[in-house]
């Protein structure tokens, strides 16, 4: 090879302007003012950022907004709670000014999740304390919430007792003696003789005594009072007593619950059902009334 062949590669003399006076190598102009790829300082980027894009680092998310439920949702979501629940119970309680859903347009009602909570503290008022309309809308108005509805503590006595109802969606359930002494812990000789007593009746299945869930739930409140030596004897007193106010709220309701529209005679039943939680409240009161002069 020929010596004129041979290329001495060429060097670039360094470059000893500063940066700024460089061309393409420094871009001197202020992060506001580059093109796509700048952006200023202390600036978050809210390039493509819409109404449902994530706040920027620092920036607290605004909470989501609660959807509000129809009529029949409410039923739905409550329904294994409170199994007697209906739509037009939850009407009358709004009519009754318990209840003030917001409505649309169309005039149908739509429940917050603070409606639904307020709702599950009057049902749950109205079987578990066995308290009027009227004193759960004072309840109410002094500020009594869900979360001071306190149940008794695990083992307590009348832990299970809860409030029956007039109504019932499922088939009634029957159970034996033996169920009955297994689940409410009484005496098979005290069932015996609540039913001597006609304190209880029961029902005979295949020569086998059995007794639906409110006779068990009467045999459990008497097995409480059997601790203080209250025997079926001296329990007539109180079915003479429920025997006289059932036939009193039966003349008072007696034209509608015989009706042949089922909406009429519907809410008949929910109208007996508050009336029965006036007179147990009556009843509460007048005792309370007269323990007192007994205590003082």
């Amino acid at each position: 090879m020929a010596a004129s062949d041979i290329r001495t590669p060429r060097t670039r003399a360094p470059d000893t302007r500063p940066d700024d006076a460089r061309g393409r190598g420094g871009d001197t102009r202020p992060g506001d003012a580059r093109g796509r790829g700048g952006v200023s300082p202390g600036a978050g980027d809210t390039r493509g950022r819409g109404p449902g894009a994530a706040p920027a680092p620092g920036q607290d998310a605004a909470p989501p907004r609660q959807k509000a439920v129809t009529i029949g949702a409410v039923c739905k979501a409550l329904g294994q709670e409170f199994p007697d629940v209906s739509i037009s119970k939850i009407r009358y309680l709004e009519d009754q000014k318990l209840l003030s859903p917001r409505r649309t347009q169309g005039g149908y009602r739509l429940y917050s999740q603070s409606d639904v909570q307020r709702l599950r503290t009057i049902l749950r008022l109205q079987r578990d304390e066995f308290l009027p309309l009227r004193v759960i809308r004072q309840e109410l108005a002094g500020g009594r919430t869900e979360g001071a509805i306190d149940a008794p503590p695990e083992g307590a006595p009348g832990r299970s007792l809860r409030r029956a109802m007039v109504t019932t969606k499922d088939p009634v359930a029957l159970y034996s003696l033996e169920d009955v002494v297994q689940e409410t812990g009484a005496e098979p000789k005290l069932v015996r003789e609540l039913v001597e007593f006609g304190v209880i009746k029961g029902e005979s299945r295949g020569g086998v005594r059995c007794y639906d869930e409110t006779e068990r739930e009467i045999i459990r409140a008497v097995s409480e009072l059997a601790r203080y030596g209250v025997g079926g004897r001296n329990l007539r007193v109180f079915r003479s007593s429920a025997d006289r106010e059932a036939q009193l709220l039966q003349s008072i309701l007696a034209p509608a619950l015989r009706s042949r529209n089922p909406e009429r005679r519907k809410e008949a039943v929910e109208a007996l059902e508050n009336l029965a939680s006036v007179t147990t409240h009556l009843k509460h009161l007048l005792l309370i009334r007269d323990l007192r002069k007994i205590a003082t």
